[in-house]
C-alpha cells in the first residue's frame, strides 16, 4: 500500500484544455492513483508514510512509448546503413533465429531499465517468448500492453499459443498487464489468417497490435495483390472490429484516413525510425485533421538505436514543422498533447494515464531542470521538449510505486543485466538461417 507525498515540484498540466506548468506543487499518492495535487504547503507532510522532494523538478505523466520491441535491444548496432529489405532479410530475422526465452529474458530486462531511465512507465511491446517479457515487466514495475508477435506460416496452432500466453497474463503484476493479439503485419500474413485472428480477438475478448503501410512498397505490395491498401485490407479482416494499435501508418492512401477516423484505433509514431530508415514521413498533419489518435514510439532498438522517448517527441515536433515549412505549426502545447494524451489515448486508456490530476493512475516521472541546459529556467514546456535530456530524469513511479530515485534503479539490477546481455552478443550476432518469414518488400 502507498501512501507518499511529492512535494515542491513543478506540474505539467492540462487542466483548462491547454498544457501550462503550475510551479510549486505537491503530489499526494494514495495506493495506486493520484489523490490530490495542492500548493506546496497544503498537505501536511506528517499524514504521509513517505515524502519526496522535487523542489525545482518538472513533474510530467510518465512517458508512454506506444510502439516497441523491447527485447531487441540484444541486436542494438549490428545493423547499420543497410537498406531496410537487408535490415531484414539479411540481419534481424537470420540474427533472432538465435534467440532462446532466457535471452529474450535479459534482454526486456534491459529495455525495461533503458525505458525507465529514459521516463516511459508504459510500453506497447510486440515480440516472441512473451511470457519473458511479462516476467520481466512483473519484476521492472512498468504498465505494459504485450502481444506475441505471429504470422500466418506459423498456423492456428501458434496463434492459439499466443491466446493462452493472452490468458496467463491479463491483468497479472497488479493489473500492469494488458494482453492482446499481435499478427505481424498485412504483408506477412493474409487475409484469411488476418480474418481468423480477428474472429478469436472478438471471441476472447482482446484488442489487435499490428504493423500496418510501415512503406511504400508494403502499400504498392498490397495494391498489386489484394487491389486494396493494407488499411483497408486490415478493415475488411474485421481486424478494425476491435481496439487496435497500428504501428507506424507511415503511408495512408485515399480513403484510408476516413477508415482509420471511423474506428477504435490509434497510430503508434516512432520518427527517428522512418528518418534512420529513409521510410519517408507519416501525414501527422492529416491524421490531426481527422481526429486519429496517435503518440510516440520508440521501436526497437536496432532500427533507432535508443528507447529514448523525448528523443522521438523532438524529432516529431521538427519534422511537423519541416513537412509544412512553417515554423508555426506543433507548437509546444499541441506536443505535449500528442505525447501524452495521444498516447493515452493509443494505448486505450485515456482515463486512467497521459495526465496529473486526482484519479489518475500514479504514472509519474520527475525531471530536473537545474542543469545548464536547462538555465535560465524561462519555458518549462519549450525546455522539456527541445532541452531536456534523458538523463535529466531523476525519479519515475509507476502504479504509485517508485521505479527509480535519484537515476537508482529500485526494481532491477542494472550490472547483472549488462553483464547478462553482453555475454550473448557474440552468439546473437551470428546471421543463421531462419523460417520465419521469407521476403521483405524491398
Amino acid at each position: 500500500m502507498t501512501n507518499l507525498l511529492i512535494k515542491k515540484c513543478d506540474v505539467l498540466s492540462f487542466a483548462g484544455g491547454k498544457a501550462h506548468v503550475e510551479t510549486k506543487q505537491d503530489i499526494a499518492i494514495q495506493d495506486e492513483s493520484i489523490s490530490a495535487i495542492e500548493k506546496t504547503g497544503t498537505l501536511q507532510e506528517g499524514n504521509f508514510e513517505q515524502c519526496i522532494d522535487a523542489g525545482g523538478m518538472l513533474a510530467v505523466p510518465g512517458f508512454i512509448n506506444t510502439h516497441a520491441h523491447v527485447p531487441m535491444v540484444l541486436f542494438r548496432n549490428l545493423a547499420e546503413d543497410v537498406t531496410i529489405s537487408e535490415w531484414f532479410n539479411d540481419y534481424i530475422w537470420p540474427m533472432e533465429s538465435n534467440l532462446t526465452e532466457e535471452d529474450v529474458y535479459w534482454g526486456a530486462q534491459l529495455g525495461m531499465a533503458e525505458m525507465i531511465e529514459n521516463g516511459i512507465t508504459c510500453v506497447a511491446d510486440h515480440y516472441f517468448h512473451m511470457d519473458e517479457v511479462a516476467k520481466a515487466v512483473e519484476m521492472a514495475g512498468m504498465r505494459a500492453n504485450l502481444v506475441w508477435a505471429v504470422f500466418a506460416h506459423q498456423g492456428e496452432e501458434m496463434l492459439d499459443k499466443t491466446i493462452d500466453f493472452t490468458r496467463r497474463w491479463q491483468g497479472k503484476a497488479d493489473g500492469r498487464i494488458t494482453t492482446w493479439l499481435g499478427p505481424h503485419a498485412p504483408y506477412t500474413t493474409n487475409p484469411d489468417f488476418l480474418k481468423l485472428c480477428a474472429q478469436k480477438a472478438q471471441k476472447n475478448g482482446l484488442g489487435i497490435h499490428i504493423h500496418v503501410s510501415e512503406t511504400a512498397a508494403q502499400v504498392d505490395l498490397s495494391l498489386k495483390e489484394y487491389g486494396i491498401t493494407p488499411v483497408q485490407q486490415v478493415r475488411d479482416c474485421g481486424i478494425l472490429d476491435v481496439p487496435t494499435i497500428l504501428a507506424h501508418v507511415v503511408d495512408p492512401r485515399g480513403e484510408d484516413f476516413d477508415i482509420l477516423a471511423s474506428h477504435d484505433t490509434g497510430i503508434a509514431q516512432a520518427p527517428k525510425t522512418y528518418l534512420k530508415s529513409g521510410m519517408g514521413l507519416a501525414p501527422i498533419h492529416q491524421y490531426r485533421e481527422h481526429g486519429i489518435p496517435f503518440g510516440l514510439a520508440t521501436d526497437g532498438a536496432v532500427s533507432n538505436n535508443t528507447l529514448d522517448i523525448m528523443e522521438q517527441m523532438r524529432l516529431l515536433a521538427l519534422f511537423g514543422k519541416y513537412q509544412t515549412m512553417d515554423s508555426t505549426c506543433m507548437k509546444l502545447e499541441e506536443l505535449m498533447e500528442i505525447t501524452f494524451h495521444g498516447g493515452a489515448k493509443v494505448m486505450h486508456l485515456p482515463e486512467k494515464i497521459g495526465d496529473l490530476k486526482p484519479g489518475m493512475l500514479a504514472d509519474i516521472t520527475l525531471i530536473r531542470q537545474d542543469g545548464l541546459n536547462s538555465t535560465p529556467k524561462a519555458n518549462s514546456l519549450a525546455y522539456l521538449l527541445y532541452c531536456a535530456k534523458s538523463s535529466d530524469v531523476d525519479t519515475v513511479l509507476c502504479n504509485g510505486k517508485v521505479l527509480m530515485q535519484g537515476r537508482k534503479l529500485l526494481t532491477l539490477d542494472k550490472a547483472r543485466i549488462q553483464q547478462e546481455v553482453q555475454s550473448r552478443l557474440q552468439r546473437l550476432s551470428q546471421r543463421m538461417p531462419n523460417e520465419r518469414i521469407a521476403f521483405y518488400p524491398a
